[in-house]
């Protein structure tokens, strides 16, 4: 089988296919997802010391004395966390590759409209998904490491901090952000698909920010106010850009 058997989407005339037939492509495409997602993560294992190594520099960025004062209690702390982070890099490097592979399946039960949108729409939710990290990387993630270790202080205690708990807390806070920033991505693929319009996203704006400041309580990883707003806002910024670029993609009468 060649790579250009396996990278080419099937015709619409599949969908005549008998149901055991489509359980085996099904499953094909099952393990053809598995085996790109291990191959990236083997990968990414390899570059652990770097993955670590930035995944501590918000707290280095705080006070380089921090990241020094990591302990590690478990024996397989060490392997634990790097397979952890190889994971999570694995699947970003070959999330095109696996949507690509999802769309393989899909596109011959998928409309027209839908066709179209589809490519676009996974391209565009990597963008939002890498944009929501890189802002919580770079912006929230070392306010609120900062805003920890000072509030442990002000109680009077040690903060000490273990490699398990702090690599924890920081993988889930950047996917926390990475997927609250997939919004507009769902918002305009409903408004493309003519579920929504510009006109029904306004008139429930004042519902929708109640909805994301929700969502945002339950989503944020960190109980403080400065990163519960610090989610929610943004997120009420991409819903009113979702309204003005709805008016560019909702289907035209």
């Amino acid at each position: 089988m060649d790579l250009k058997s396996v990278f080419s989407f099937r015709d619409s005339e599949d969908d005549a296919k008998p149901f055991l037939d489509h359980l085996s492509d099904l499953r094909v495409m099952l393990i053809r997802m598995a085996a790109v997602l291990v191959v990236a993560m083997v990968g990414a294992f390899f570059f652990r010391g770097i993955l670590a190594t930035v995944v501590q520099r918000p707290l280095v960025a705080v006070d380089p004395a921090r990241a020094s004062s990591l302990q590690s209690l478990g024996v397989a702390d060490s392997m634990t966390i790097s397979l952890e982070l190889s994971f999570y890099a694995g699947l970003i490097v070959s999330f095109p590759i696996l949507i690509f592979l999802l769309a393989q399946f899909l596109f011959p039960a998928l409309k027209p409209t839908e066709r179209r949108i589809l490519m676009p729409v996974s391209v565009f939710g990597l963008f939002l998904f890498l944009a929501g990290v890189l802002f919580a990387y770079f912006v929230v993630l070392p306010g609120t490491l900062d805003f920890f270790f000072k509030d442990a202080k002000s109680m009077h205690w040690t903060p000490t901090w273990t490699v398990r708990e702090y690599y924890s807390f920081t993988t889930q806070f950047l996917i926390a952000f990475g997927v609250a920033f997939e919004m507009p991505m769902v918002v305009l693929a409903l408004v493309k698909l003519g579920v929504l319009t510009a006109e029904k996203l306004r008139k429930t704006r004042s519902a929708a920010i109640i909805v994301i400041f929700t969502v945002a309580a339950f989503v944020t990883p960190s109980p403080d106010l400065v990163t519960y707003l610090l989610m929610g806002g943004p997120m009420v910024v991409l819903y009113e850009a979702c309204i003005w670029m709805a008016r560019w993609v909702e289907p035209k009468q």
